[in-house]
C-alpha cells in the first residue's frame, strides 16, 4: 500500500473522521483530504505526529521502503509491535523491544545478547555452533556496539537487574533455583492466564510493554519450570509445563 491508503486505512481502523485526525496532528481536514487523496504526503514533523498517535512506524506510513533490523540484535524489524519505544512513548525504528524499552537499553553484555538468541536460532538444520559464530560476526557491525561507549548507561541497567534479583532470591521460594541473569522479555509471548481461588481468570502483563524475566528448572526436578518476571513496579513467579501449559501462580508482589 502507498501512504494514501495507509493513513486512510489508519483512520478508519481508528474511527476517526478526516476533522478528528486533522485536530490530533495540528492541520486543516484539506490537508488530511490530500494525504488520502494521494496529492501530498506529510512532511516529517507531522509523519511523526502520525506515528505517535497511530503507534505504527514513519517507514509503514511511508509504506515500508527500507529494511529495517534492530541494531542491537540483528532481528528484522518486520512488524511495528516488536519496535522498541523511546522513554516519550514514541517508536524508535532503530531496535526491537527485546532490546530497547522505554528509552533503556536492555543489553549490556555482547555474549549475554548472544546466548539468548543462539537458544532461538537453533533448529533442524542450524546447530547452535553455526548460530553462535554468525552472531559472533554479525554483532560488532551493529550501530549499538558500534557506539556502545557513547550510548551505555554506566552500569545503571545492569544494577537495577541486579536488585530485582536479590529481592526474587530473597523470597526462597522452595524449589526456586538462585536467579543469576534476567532476559528482556515481551509481555505478548508471557502474558499468561492464571485461575485464581474464586474461579475468575487473570493476566497481569501488558501485552505491549516490555519486561525481565527467566526460565529456570525447578530444584526437584519433573516436569514443572519456574518462570520470573518483574519491572519497575512488581514481581511475579509461577510454575508452569511445556509451552506455558497448567500454569500456577506462586506469587505477585508489588514492589
Amino acid at each position: 500500500m502507498n501512504t494514501s491508503e495507509i493513513i486512510y486505512e489508519l483512520r478508519m481502523k481508528n474511527r476517526m473522521s478526516q476533522d478528528e485526525l486533522a485536530e490530533r496532528v495540528c492541520v486543516t481536514r484539506q490537508a488530511v483530504s490530500r494525504w488520502e487523496n494521494g496529492d501530498t504526503i506529510p512532511n516529517t514533523e507531522t509523519l511523526k505526529l502520525l506515528s505517535r498517535l497511530f503507534d505504527v512506524s514513519i517507514n509503514t506510513l511511508l509504506g515500508s521502503p527500507r529494511q529495517m533490523v534492530c541494531q542491537c540484535c540483528g532481528m528484522p524489524l518486520e512488524d511495528d509491535e516488536i519496535i522498541g519505544h523511546n522513554s516519550d512513548g514514541t517508536l524508535n525504528e532503530d531496535y526491537c523491544k527485546w532490546c530497547y524499552a522505554d528509552g533503556t537499553y536492555t543489553y549490556s553484555n555482547m555474549n549475554d545478547l548472544i546466548e539468548v538468541c543462539v537458544k532461538h536460532m537453533a533448529n533442524e538444520t542450524v546447530t547452535e555452533e553455526q548460530a553462535r559464530a554468525y552472531m559472533m560476526k554479525l554483532l560488532p557491525t551493529l550501530d549499538y556496539w558500534k557506539r556502545y561507549e557513547e550510548l551505555s548507561d554506566d552500569g545503571q541497567f545492569e544494577e537495577f537487574k541486579r536488585q530485582l534479583m536479590e529481592e526474587i532470591n530473597k523470597l526462597h521460594i522452595e524449589g526456586l533455583p538462585k536467579v543469576e541473569k534476567l532476559n528482556a522479555l515481551v509481555g505478548k509471548y508471557v502474558n499468561i492466564e492464571y485461575d485464581l481461588p474464586n474461579g475468575k481468570k487473570i493476566r497481569f502483563l501488558d501485552d505491549q510493554k516490555t519486561y525481565l524475566g527467566n526460565q529456570l528448572a525447578c530444584e526437584f526436578g519433573g516436569d514443572r519450570c519456574f518462570g520470573v518476571i518483574a519491572d519497575m513496579s512488581f514481581l511475579l513467579v509461577c510454575t508452569y509445563e511445556k509451552d506455558g501449559t497448567n500454569p500456577e501462580l506462586v506469587m505477585y508482589k508489588k514492589r
